[in-house]
């Protein structure tokens, strides 16, 4: 499904310059849900974003399903990103004019789809008495469960979560990690999460480690 090859990134330029990520190669299989560790400052949110077309490498190559998205333009990265890839952030980023469910179909509106799973994915998610409901009428909870829905509207092939539960308190960050980890088993989305939490990381059916820029 993923693969990178020697993917690096260089902030600044000369006396300045700092590694974020070294020669980073990998792959991620079809349905596979991986735990990516390491400490505050190893690489993990480059490496993501760069994975979800956010940022860009300063070297090294990206694939999915064969296909280089590293060379893509602006354009045609932003249209990838938005029909092929999901994101669950730590701080939700919910729009707070919209309602729930006007987050929730803002990727549909702007791939213009139909979003014909959008009853699906709000039942299967509980979502359906809070629809109406602006964030901040909503728990943490509620809000990344709205944000997992918009990650899943246009069912994208992988979901990229960055602390998808590190915001939440222990029994709200349980029930979005149950809900992931349903949607790998019975849906086989390919999902990588990052995560400082041991207890995430050993629910996932991998976990790469990264250490200074380096998978090690």
């Amino acid at each position: 499904m993923i693969k990178t090859e020697n993917l690096s990134k260089t902030y600044g330029r000369d006396e300045n310059a700092v590694a974020a990520l070294k020669n980073a190669s990998l792959t991620v299989e079809d349905g596979e849900l991986v735990a990516i560790i390491g400490k505050s400052g190893s690489g993990k949110t480059t490496l993501l974003n760069i994975l979800g077309l956010l940022d860009t490498a300063t070297d090294g190559k990206v694939f999915y399903n064969d296909i280089e998205i590293t060379s893509l333009d602006d354009n045609k990265a932003a249209d990838f990103r938005l029909n092929h890839i999901g994101f669950v952030f730590q701080f939700f980023d919910l729009l707070p004019e919209l309602t729930a469910a006007e987050n929730i179909l803002l990727p549909a509106r702007l791939a213009k789809k139909s979003a014909e799973n959008y009853r699906e994915i709000v039942d299967s998610l509980g979502l359906s008495e809070r629809l109406n409901h602006y964030p901040s009428q909503l728990s943490g909870g509620q809000q990344q469960r709205v944000a997992i829905a918009r990650a899943m509207i246009n069912d994208p092939e992988v979901l990229l979560c960055d602390e998808p539960t590190g915001n939440l308190d222990e029994r709200s960050g349980k029930e979005v990690m149950d809900l992931l980890l349903k949607m790998n088993r019975e849906q086989h989305k390919t999902i990588l999460i990052i995560t400082h939490n041991p207890e995430i990381a050993a629910q996932c059916s991998r976990t790469i480690e990264i250490s200074d820029g380096e998978i090690i």
